[in-house]
């Protein structure tokens, strides 16, 4: 097996991609079971009603690369695909010819009228899945819905439903080997979660803590899952050409410099802070039991950053050493 193929077998691994039978199910597409989806509603009743997505390597990988290729911009594309019970299926996704900053990605009316002539073109080709969301990348800032993301699907969901928001990092996913993605839906306007209904952990920058923290409880966080059939292997290895030829180019010690000087001022920017909060306990007479608790946990969460930065940058080295072995060392083939 050539370098290509353990390469492709490893991301796949990476990111636990199903193969499935072509003639799967998940792959039919029902035009009057949909429509008596949207005729249900059943999200109407339930804002929690969709808990779990699965997207297709095929989708997979033409998100990562288009994210990868704004660099520190973001970018944005739309989802098409079904949905079956509670679920989310994303067969395919196309880009969007947007301008976006560093912040923040809006869709112009160029944008809005390439997306109907892309849906209506892959109708005449036999391609029936409607838009189901859309996606976009935080370079660097990991997955979760800003303001501005959580504004745009809420407003999606009020006319456009059912509709799915991912969001995908690909710096970190530069960085950790893994595609950083995340696939959320915003509760209606006025709605209050339940207390539990908390994500995992995750690093945040300290200047994007307070628009994570202020919106965090305007939106939930779906299980994501991958698939592949027999069928997509062709389309698939054509995308994974370019996307390997890109990794082999790109040393992640290199590409993310910036972000990784980045990581470590952050880390002592919120050492910092801990540092300064620590003190003002200090001098408390009551409650300081549990403003220590508090600091513990603050504390704890840096712990936890630090140590993802260790990883990601243990993960690069490694990936270093062996390019340069493999590429650079002929007495490496004759050993």
């Amino acid at each position: 097996m050539d370098s290509t193929k353990v390469a492709k077998a490893t991301w796949e691994l990476e990111n636990n991609i199903q193969d499935l039978e072509a003639t799967d199910a998940l792959f039919r597409y029902d035009d009057v079971q949909q429509k008596a989806v949207q005729q249900q509603k059943p999200w109407k009743s339930n804002p929690h009603f969709f808990k779990n997505v699965r997207v297709s390597a095929l989708a997979l990988i033409k998100m990562t690369m288009h994210c990868r290729s704004g660099g520190n911009l973001e970018v944005m594309g739309m989802l098409q695909g079904k949905t079956v019970g509670d679920t989310f299926i994303v067969m395919d996704a196309f880009a969007l010819p947007v301008e976006g900053t560093e912040t923040r990605v809006n869709a112009q009316a160029e944008a809005y009228e390439y997306m109907v002539d892309f849906v209506e073109a892959s109708k005449t080709v036999g391609r029936q899945e409607h838009v189901v969301g859309w996606y976009h990348s935080h370079p660097g800032y990991g997955c979760w819905m800003s303001g501005i993301d959580c504004s745009t699907q809420m407003l999606n969901q009020q006319y456009t439903e059912p509709f799915l928001a991912i969001v995908i990092d690909p710096v970190r996913t530069c960085a950790a080997g893994k595609v950083e993605i995340g696939a959320f839906r915003t509760y209606p306007q006025g709605y209050k979660p339940p207390e539990d209904s908390q994500s995992k952990y995750q690093t945040i920058p300290m200047n994007k803590i307070e628009d994570f923290g202020v919106h965090a409880n305007q939106y939930y966080p779906l299980d994501i899952s991958f698939f592949k059939s027999g069928l997509d292997a062709q389309m698939l290895d054509v995308l994974w050409n370019k996307y390997w030829v890109n990794t082999l180019s790109s040393s992640p010690l290199q590409t993310n410099r910036t972000f990784i000087a980045g990581q470590i001022s952050d880390l002592a920017e919120k050492m910092e802070h801990a540092e300064t909060q620590v003190g003002q306990v200090g001098r408390l007479i009551g409650g300081a039991a549990g403003s220590r608790k508090n600091e513990e946990s603050r504390l704890l969460r840096i712990a936890c950053d630090s140590t993802k930065v260790t990883v990601e940058q243990a993960k690069g080295i490694a990936s270093h050493v062996i390019k340069d072995a493999i590429f650079n060392r002929p007495s490496f083939h004759g050993a």
